[in-house]
């Protein structure tokens, strides 16, 4: 993550906020929020609940006065994902939904890459990203000038590239994509041969999926690439019955072994419409637990891969975020016009 495309402000105390805003755990915020707390008590404590609450409420209380939107990556913990979101899904979902947005703040809970597409998506609004420190082990792995040169080596074949990039990785692509479209964006190509960036692992799902000739770059989610084959075999002798789903940025192994792979938009529907009555998402592990909370007939076996980015993102950065309105994400214009044509011909297609 490039830090200097960011208006980095003086970190503030969220406590200070509380007291200003008069916030502050009782009987009445007790009652104001309990139907909030009804909603994810499967996977919250009871005990933690006075900890979460004001902040909750300050949020809440605050984007409706700032005229904000939050978005929310389904990996964002329960409390965020379920309490103060008002857009949530997977980066396609996130990305299509960031254009429909009226209000005049949109506060990304989610890496830097989705904090950056959004504002690719809407360069006259104000696109604020809770912590600085949210970066992406993938997006990290390209930058812009690695394309440049790809396609130099590679002339005259399209670039397609995963939305777990930069802006400035994105101005020298030809489109985007996502895990769910990825095939569907390659077999759009009017050619034998396409680049694909930066996942190699999805790109080595992908090419199961078509006949055209991939080259691939060797970046990976440090997420994703822990998991494997004996893991879930493992999973399996100790869970009987329990069904494997798996994301598409596992390696191509975990994925032949999982019973379902498919994005992260994929595996919720796969569950909510298949009720397995154990199943094991082999994804960021706060996927389980918000999806947990809309179907509670399924039991959840949780392999616990935690992304620490996406951790970054907490309560407390986020009220500060939204009460400062800092850690805004600028893109210079010239490289954003050029992202935005790869994003919108994804969205198009």
């Amino acid at each position: 993550m490039d830090k200097s495309l960011l208006d980095n402000e003086p970190e503030h105390f969220s406590s200070n906020i509380l007291e200003e805003m008069n916030i502050s755990w009782n009987d009445s915020l007790e009652n104001r929020t309990n139907s909030l707390y009804e909603k994810v008590s499967r996977v919250i404590p009871k005990i933690e609940w006075p900890i979460m609450a004001p902040y909750i409420e300050a949020i809440n209380v605050l984007k409706k006065e700032k005229s904000a939107s939050i978005l929310a990556h389904n990996y964002q913990t329960p409390e965020i994902f379920h309490c103060i979101s008002d857009v949530r899904g997977d980066s396609l979902q996130l990305a299509k939904e960031a254009t429909k947005v009226d209000s005049e703040i949109i506060l990304q809970c989610g890496v830097h890459f989705m904090a950056e597409t959004s504002k690719l998506l809407n360069m006259n609004k104000k696109v604020l990203i809770p912590s600085l420190d949210a970066g992406c082990s993938l997006a990290s792995s390209i930058t812009g000038d690695d394309v440049i040169q790809l396609k130099r080596e590679n002339p005259d074949i399209p670039v397609v590239t995963y939305v777990n990039t930069s802006a400035e990785v994105k101005a020298e692509s030809d489109i985007c994509c996502t895990s769910s479209n990825a095939a569907q964006v390659v077999n759009s190509l009017n050619t034998d041969k396409v680049i694909f960036i930066p996942d190699e692992y999805l790109a080595l799902n992908v090419a199961k999926e078509t006949k055209k000739e991939i080259i691939m770059w060797k970046g990976r989610c440090e997420v994703h690439e822990e998991f494997t084959v004996d893991e879930i075999k493992e999973f399996r002798e100790n869970e009987p019955g329990v069904k494997v789903i798996a994301h598409p940025e596992c390696s191509p192994e975990v994925v032949d072994e999982a019973d379902f792979s498919g994005s992260t938009s994929a595996m919720i529907n796969w569950v909510k419409v298949n009720q397995p009555k154990k199943v094991l998402m082999v994804t960021e592990c706060s996927m389980s637990d918000n999806v947990s909370v809309e179907t509670p007939n399924v039991n959840f076996v949780r392999p616990c891969n935690l992304c620490p980015h996406m951790k970054e993102i907490s309560l407390k950065n986020i009220l500060e975020s939204l009460w400062y309105e800092q850690n805004e994400v600028l893109i210079d214009e010239r490289i954003a016009e050029r992202a935005l044509d790869s994003v919108n011909r994804m969205i198009n297609l």
